[in-house]
């Protein structure tokens, strides 16, 4: 099985990217879907960020406020790292059943979408590692255009996130966002063309497929010596 990571900053377009996967029928394990269902109301994720932060941050009806709790964090570097500690055990095994049911169903590539691919030491999961990248004078008037927001909010929100230039040093692949969407179709083909090229004999041993001949072939080999001890005890 090939576990594809996809990661990039805010407004640096990963979410088109990734939806570019899935109009190609690569399946995708969405972060921050996950990320949404541990926090939902009576959730074990819910309970220790309320704990930690105070009923304040819930809406009328005890959901978590998000962007309400996303102001708190961003301005504030100590609180945004309690946020990561107290939902990260609950994300982490959120993936881990989103990959192992897509495993199940004998998927051979699925791409892992992932904001904090790198902060979160999740890229050791995957290969290829694919970062999309832009400038960033681009990103932040993206950004301030998406969210309506000022440039001071805008600014504060992309330097709570590593910097893409310095994810790009990390990737196995960089798509430059910087163009139109014609562009960024453009540069995708050639990264499906990558993903989807055949599995090695590593990343086929560890895919449904290839687990299962292994299995097969450990039965036959067990049929095989039992066969030959039979044999031998009556000759």
């Amino acid at each position: 099985m090939r576990i594809v990571g996809l990661t990039g900053g805010i407004a640096s377009g990963k979410s088109t990217v990734s939806n570019l996967f899935k109009e190609n029928s690569i399946p995708v394990v969405d972060a921050d879907l996950v990320a949404r269902d541990v926090l939902k109301k009576g959730t074990g994720g819910w309970k220790k960020v309320v704990s930690a932060f105070g009923e304040d941050i819930l809406q009328l009806d005890g959901e978590v406020d998000r962007p309400k709790l996303g102001q708190i964090v961003f301005s504030n570097p100590e609180k945004r790292q309690l946020l990561n500690r107290l939902l990260a055990p609950y994300i982490s095994s959120g993936i881990f059943w989103e990959i192992l049911k897509l495993w199940m169903k004998g998927c051979k590539v699925i791409v892992l979408d992932v904001p904090l691919l790198f902060e979160a030491k999740m890229d050791k999961w995957t290969k290829p590692i694919i970062v999309v990248w832009v400038d960033p004078e681009t990103q932040l008037r993206r950004l301030m255009s998406r969210d309506r927001t000022n440039e001071d909010d805008a600014g504060n929100r992309i330097n709570a996130q590593m910097s893409l230039d310095l994810k790009r040093t990390k990737a196995d692949i960089v798509v430059d966002n910087t163009g139109s969407l014609d562009d960024l179709r453009e540069q995708f083909r050639n990264v499906l063309l990558e993903v989807t090229k055949p599995l090695t004999w590593t990343e086929f041993g560890l895919s449904r497929q290839g687990a299962s001949s292994v299995l097969a072939s450990i039965i036959v080999g067990v049929l095989l010596f039992k066969k030959l001890l039979y044999k031998s005890e009556f000759m």
